[in-house]
């Protein structure tokens, strides 16, 4: 088989049906660049909004959750431990939220390869108060350093800077707060605990996330200062955060940390499943609509080559009777559709790259999400592998069947029609 023969052939052939060709070529350039656009667009959202998440939970949470004994007094005797017992009304055991030894936890965690940081944090209930009224909201004690290391929340700061929150008695508060209380950067916030003990903070920054709940009730001080507040030692610690380097690991982590430490602990997936779902989601919407708009113009393919395999009768013919065989006409076909395949996947690329940067650049600034200024768009090149393979192999099938009826054309019966 001459395949330099066979390309030059499909090569003047095309020339022929050059309208038809570039039409073709056309749908599937068209189909490449969407795809490539959506897909890339719908990543870069999906990693917006994983981002969102993974900056403010940490992969595994180990802490003391308030719960019901597992064993109860009845349970331990001995006239009852054996038998079925219905206890109603329990109430929950006081274990407290600190978490027991904590610094020496956090040590063995440090020394574990699988793990990027640990970041200890007290978090405690509070009232800001403003004049007369009290508006209840949340206090988070942080370990400066490494809270900025793992969750970036500097990146939600608007007003002011992280670092500053090593001075002391100094808190960030979030916008909402600010707002509703009308306070900036530099003024005196006064707060009470659950306890009743009062404190006057000076606030050195405001944060926006973008999320009401969170921004109208949420500030950050450090560990020493919420420690203080509380009258707790300095071991008072109530969360112990941690980030993994592998993050598919998460959930045997967790478990297993669990039952090492005796804690209760929650793995980032467990979390935030919902947020996991709308990614799947939406991944699964991009590729599905990005594969229809290939097959539409794999039909288009197939329509024209199937004309041009009528048009060309003539042609299929002559070229069996000067000793061409059926697989040689079949692959001169096959060559056409690869060829438009090759040609208008390239050009896909190329658009869809153009398009993807056109879109990177459009301006995206709400208030809701005070870091992000532009569209988000993910430039895996694994996008583009996909889309050109996905390209070629839709050609390549909707060329195939034209040419296999080219194949069987019998050149006797077409020159004696003639």
């Amino acid at each position: 088989m001459n395949f330099k023969l066979i390309l030059n052939i499909a090569l003047h052939l095309l020339r022929a049906r050059l309208k038809q060709t570039i039409v073709a070529a056309v749908g599937v350039t068209f189909g490449i660049a969407m795809f490539i656009s959506l897909v890339s667009f719908m990543h870069g959202l999906n990693d917006l909004l994983d981002g969102l998440m993974l900056n403010r939970t940490p992969h595994v949470l180990l802490y003391n959750e308030i719960k019901p004994s597992e064993k109860q007094p009845v349970s331990l005797a001995d006239d009852y431990k054996n038998n079925v017992n219905f206890i109603h009304s329990i109430k929950p055991k006081d274990r407290g939220k600190s978490i027991y030894n904590g610094k020496t936890i956090i040590k063995v965690l440090k020394e574990d390869a699988r793990i990027i940081d640990v970041a200890p944090k007290v978090t405690t209930p509070v009232f800001f108060n403003s004049g007369t009224i009290e508006i209840s909201g949340i206090v988070n004690g942080i370990d400066v350093l490494p809270e900025e290391k793992l969750f970036k929340i500097s990146d939600y700061i608007i007003e002011g800077k992280v670092a500053d929150l090593l001075q002391n008695n100094s808190i960030i508060i979030g916008k909402g707060l600010a707002d509703k209380m009308l306070l900036s950067k530099g003024d005196i916030i006064k707060i009470t605990t659950s306890k009743g003990n009062l404190a006057s903070l000076k606030i050195v920054g405001i944060s926006e996330i973008g999320i009401a709940e969170i921004d109208n009730t949420m500030s950050y001080t450090s560990l020493a200062t919420v420690q203080k507040i509380l009258g707790e030692p300095t071991n008072y610690i109530t969360d112990i955060q941690i980030k993994l380097f592998d993050m598919a690991s998460t959930p045997a982590v967790a478990k297993e940390f669990r039952d090492k430490f005796n804690l209760d602990t929650i793995d980032y997936q467990t979390a935030n499943s919902q947020f996991e779902t709308g990614s799947t989601v939406r991944s699964i919407i991009s590729y599905a609509v990005g594969v229809v708009l290939l097959i539409v113009a794999g039909f288009g393919i197939y329509n024209i080559l199937n004309m041009m395999i009528y048009e060309k009768m003539d042609s299929i013919a002559i070229l069996k009777a000067t000793g061409f065989s059926g697989n040689d006409v079949k692959w001169i076909f096959v060559s056409l559709s690869i060829i438009i395949g090759l040609a208008g996947g390239l050009f896909g690329l190329l658009f869809g790259y153009i398009f993807s940067s056109i879109i990177d650049v459009i301006p995206f600034e709400t208030a809701s999400l005070p870091t992000i200024k532009t569209y988000p768009i993910n430039y895996n090149p694994l996008f583009y592998v996909i889309g050109i393979t996905f390209a070629l192999f839709t050609t390549t099938i909707a060329g195939l069947f034209p040419a296999l009826k080219a194949s069987k054309v019998d050149p006797v019966e077409i020159i004696r029609g003639k």
